[in-house]
């Protein structure tokens, strides 16, 4: 197989594989949505909420959400370096990402992740409710509603109050780290009644789903768009919109997990405390999609104490941030089929954008050592096209002796290659080896919030994961495949497949038109450095053309 025919049939695998994932995005079936079934109650020492108690949760936030949000208390900004949230105490109802910009465009608004609107509309609740039902709502202590993180401090925190008639009392703090998206709820319980109090509390994230235009040249399409959950037992699990009822009802007891809901780059997650269980479940309420971790379920006697930590994660998807705040967040980059090789890939891709300081120039030295790694594949497989070189007159002759007739053609073809000991296939053998590295690598560019709006030579490619706007790399690509055509000459094709050929490098530059640049970045590099390695070898092991 010669490198045009290699070239070409990574190139069309690669465009088979994207229209698979597409294909099956739009044909994934879509149930009505389930109502959330009676749980068993649990009888452990802090046991999740009952079935009663679930039923009862029903947040003043999801059932106005086509109204907009119902405030229970009054708001206050919580704000640090990187984040600036609008709290009232149980819900965290906008969320701005001050280090990540919508557009590149100057003046550019930074990203909003949890918003009250009904068109965008995502909020995270965190509420204790009575065995009766009712809610405890605490409101900030003190007049204050500003609380900013000073120059030189590490952290800053606003507390909450809720006061229940039965004499229960709820101390929320929630507090910001310097330079950190993961939200710290600490709350105390405190029975200063009489009686005994039970209750509850529900981690909850609604939202109405995004709308991600479809199409295996858009990348926001192949992310993950949905709800996404994990356990130590069961590890990582996701279910997309709008198939949260597709395969039944969440119900699952878990201690040490987190439950999210995730969109391209960005990631919204509940991590409750590891040593207390809580029950994830799913919910679908009209245009609202919730997922939840209900539980621990508590019962203070009277002049009792408890305490429930959780954390609350908001903010962009970044490895080593997410695998620092739970086990098996990090899995959030949700990579599919190729997480094995794409994690060690968006290692390797951040320490050598640690030598470069650009994400392109990161991009080119990853082929070349994805290249250098290959080697040995592709030198066999030059070192066997220019065997087949060697023996072009002779296919040719043969050629002109059986004419027409192609089945004689072929089979004195392989009786030929049977011979002289030459494998035709020789060149597949690199193809599948490097497959599933650069899909792997496509996911990687795909997930990674570090490339998003990330430049690689201002002027021409302002943003890797936006295209190309001169079409510069396109046509690149399209100039690297006719030259590697010129360098191979075709071996044993009929005058309709050469035509064909001859079209692909248009055909290829007008579909990498829509790509992401940096996508298209690795392509033309990868071709290049193909190119180069042909020539290199072909000069290396030629022989003089065979006689008849």
């Amino acid at each position: 197989m010669n490198q045009t025919r290699t070239f070409l049939l990574m190139a069309w695998l690669m465009v088979a594989f994207l229209l698979w994932r597409e294909w099956g995005a739009e044909h994934a079936a879509t149930e009505p949505a389930a109502v959330a079934t009676a749980q068993p109650a649990a009888t452990t020492t802090l046991p999740v909420a009952s079935a009663s108690a679930i039923a009862g949760h029903a947040p003043a936030t999801t059932a106005s959400a086509s109204n907009g949000l119902a405030v229970a208390g009054p708001l206050v900004h919580l704000r640090n370096d990187v984040l600036d949230l609008q709290v009232n105490g149980q819900d965290v109802v906008h969320a701005e990402l001050l280090q990540y910009r919508q557009t590149r465009a100057e003046g550019s608004p930074s990203v909003v992740l949890f918003n009250p609107e009904p068109a965008q509309f995502f909020v995270a609740q965190a509420q204790w409710r009575g065995s009766d039902g009712a809610p405890l709502v605490p409101v900030v202590e003190g007049a204050t509603r500003e609380f900013v993180l000073a120059p030189g401090a590490a952290t800053v925190s606003a507390r909450f109050v809720a006061n229940a008639g039965a004499g229960v009392q709820l101390q929320r703090t929630i507090t910001l780290t310097r330079g950190s998206y993961a939200v710290q709820v600490h709350d105390a319980l405190v029975n200063t009644g009489a009686s005994p109090w039970t209750g509850n509390i529900a981690r909850t994230l609604d939202r109405v789903p995004p709308v991600v235009k479809a199409g295996f040249t858009n990348p926001e399409s192949f992310s993950l768009n949905g709800a996404a959950w994990y356990s130590p037992t069961d590890k990582y699990k996701k279910r997309k919109y709008p198939n949260f009822s597709k395969d039944g009802p969440l119900d699952q007891t878990v201690s040490g997990g987190w439950v999210a809901l995730s969109q391209h780059y960005f990631l919204a997650a509940w991590v409750p405390q590891k040593d207390q269980a809580a029950l994830f479940t799913l919910a679908e309420k009209g245009r609202i999609y919730e997922i939840a971790a209900h539980g621990p379920q508590v019962t203070l006697a009277p002049g009792q104490r408890f305490a429930s930590n959780a954390t609350l994660w908001v903010g962009p998807k970044l490895a080593d941030k997410l695998e620092a705040t739970a086990p098996g967040l990090e899995l959030a980059l949700d990579y599919g089929m190729f997480t094995v090789l794409s994690k060690p890939i968006h290692w390797l891709l951040t320490q050598l954008h640690k030598l470069t300081h650009n994400w392109g120039w990161a991009i080119v030295l990853l082929v070349v050592l994805i290249k250098l790694a290959l080697y040995p594949l592709s030198a066999a497989q030059y070192k066997s096209m220019a065997k087949m070189r060697k023996f072009q007159p002779r296919i040719a002759q043969l050629k002109e002796r059986y004419g027409e007739d192609k089945q004689k053609f072929q089979m004195a073809m392989l009786d030929l290659y049977k011979k002289e000991k030459i494998n035709p296939a020789g060149g597949c053998l690199p193809v599948l080896v490097q497959m599933p590295v650069f899909l792997a690598l496509y996911y990687v560019l795909l997930e990674a919030v570090e490339l998003r709006q990330a430049p690689w030579i201002l002027g021409w490619v302002s943003d890797l994961t936006a295209q190309d706007p001169y079409f510069i790399l396109p046509l690149l690509n399209a100039a690297v495949m006719f030259l590697t055509q010129r360098l191979t000459p075709a071996v044993g094709m009929d005058p309709m497949q050469q035509k064909m050929m001859q079209m692909m490098p248009l055909v290829m530059a007008v579909m990498f038109a829509f790509f992401p640049a940096g996508l298209v970045l690795y392509w033309v590099t990868n071709g290049t450095l193909g190119l180069a390695q042909q020539w290199w070898n072909m000069k290396r092991f030629a022989e003089e053309p065979a006689q008849a």
